[in-house]
């Protein structure tokens, strides 16, 4: 068993709102744009389900 790992650990790709993107290449700048894409279908999805909940709880209410 080695001391140390073959290949270190890398960090997630991440995006800082307001980052200088001046120093990143087209194909960062593509893979930054298709993150956020993905973050924003992820958020989009919660929004969702968090409507369908409160639809759900306002039709539970107003059946009294």
């Amino acid at each position: 068993m080695a001391i140390f790992d073959e290949e270190p650990h890398r960090k997630p790709k991440t995006h800082e709102i307001g980052q200088d993107l001046a120093l990143l290449s087209v194909g960062e700048l593509n893979e930054r744009i298709e993150l956020l894409r993905a973050e924003i279908g992820r958020l989009e999805v919660e929004l969702a389900a968090k409507g369908q909940t409160k639809s759900a709880a306002e039709a539970l209410f107003r059946r009294n």
